[in-house]
């Protein structure tokens, strides 16, 4: 086992990056904030944080050249966690904005909530209930809390990939899980002690598998 793992943290503008950063000094754990390509080429476990739309993520992910390179990381079994954008960019396609292509590393689409009888965006603590086993939900309650702000909700192709699932009006899977990858669409970062546990139990994935 590495002692002190090359953990990274994408720096692509978004806005939540200081707050997983914090989060993760809080749970003892250094992380590297980088926008090079080669950093994640290198790393033992990578963290693709995200608020705001998905059009904007996709661009300044292109224009930092990470596009390709998130790909090959996630294709090379290494420990990978999204966070709400961070989440939403691993599907295939976004509805946002008349529509945006995303990173395709899941199948499904992103979708609108488009309520009339509930405010727009979910913001604000929703619980998650868990659909099966994970490293990184564990010691965590199903059921447990955490702190939502979206517009758009996953809706994966196939069900097996859901981890964990919220209602807001609906029931939309909030944790996405398959092989090396989870997403939440969540923030950890303002969930917690729930949500400090999160990126405790990454941490340590990452830890056994570097």
């Amino acid at each position: 086992m590495a002692a002190n793992p090359f953990l990274v943290v994408v720096d692509y503008d978004a806005g939540n990056l200081r707050s997983v950063e914090r989060a993760l000094a809080h749970v003892g754990v250094d992380a590297t904030i980088t926008a090079d390509w080669a950093d994640l080429a290198r790393a033992d476990g990578v963290i693709l944080p995200g608020v705001g739309a998905a059009s904007d993520t996709m661009a300044k992910l292109g224009e930092r050249d990470l596009t390709e390179p998130l790909r090959e990381y996630v294709a090379s079994g290494r420990p990978f966690l999204g966070v709400c954008m961070g989440l939403q960019a691993l599907l295939e396609h976004s509805d946002e904005g008349g529509g945006q292509e995303c990173l395709g590393l899941l199948p499904g689409n992103v979708r609108h909530f488009g309520f009339d009888h509930l405010k727009v965006p979910h913001m604000g603590w929703n619980q998650v209930r868990w659909l099966r086993e994970h490293r990184i939900t564990s010691g965590i309650a199903s059921g447990s809390y955490f702190y939502f702000v979206h517009s758009f909700y996953p809706d994966p192709a196939d069900p097996d990939l859901a981890l964990g699932e919220t209602t807001y009006g609906l029931t939309f899977p909030s944790v996405l899980a398959r092989e090396n990858m989870v997403a939440t669409q969540f923030h950890p970062e303002k969930s917690g002690e729930a949500g400090l546990a999160i990126y405790a139990n990454f941490a340590e994935w990452v830890r056994e598998a570097a």
